[in-house]
């Protein structure tokens, strides 16, 4: 990662820190672990249609933007990449908010499936490449007001 990156990086983990002192917020995730915080405005896929468009056909997403996509109960979702123009990070989230799985720079238009294994209550994608920079991976913790506050590891205030 070149000086400016990092610098980025560091800007954008400093802001999500100040920032994951707010509230919780149907349209922002914020995620943490070792690594520090993050925060990302999203729009939120809860219906099967919603799901099923995604982030196809766009051809950019702001950098601390994604979509989370969340389903009624756990399941063993399967993603792809037909239509999506832009490369993305894929972070799949169990029911107590904790990351599971992260499967980085999916490619743009490949139809091989991308599983997120057992159990999986929300999915977030943002920018390929973010997940990697910023040091999200399992264990990392999400806060999100969807997730059952009694058991979220990392519960809203």
């Amino acid at each position: 990662m070149t000086c400016l990156g990092r610098a980025l990086a560091g800007l954008f983990l400093l802001m999500a820190a100040t920032a994951a002192q707010a509230a919780c917020d149907d349209g922002q995730v914020d995620l943490r672990g070792p690594w520090g915080q993050a925060r990302f405005s999203v729009e939120i896929a809860d219906t099967e249609a919603l799901r099923a468009q995604g982030l196809m056909h766009r051809e950019r997403l702001a950098r601390s933007a994604g979509m989370l996509f969340v389903y009624d109960a756990p399941t063993e979702p399967s993603f792809w990449m037909m239509n999506t123009l832009i490369p993305l990070d894929m972070i799949f989230v169990d029911p107590e908010g904790v990351v599971s799985r992260v499967h980085v720079n999916a490619i743009p238009h490949d139809r091989t499936p991308i599983p997120g294994g057992p159990n999986v209550l929300m999915v977030l994608e943002i920018n390929g490449g973010l997940a990697e920079m910023f040091g999200i991976s399992e264990g990392s913790e999400m806060r999100h007001p969807r997730l059952d506050q009694a058991r979220a590891a990392w519960p809203c205030e």
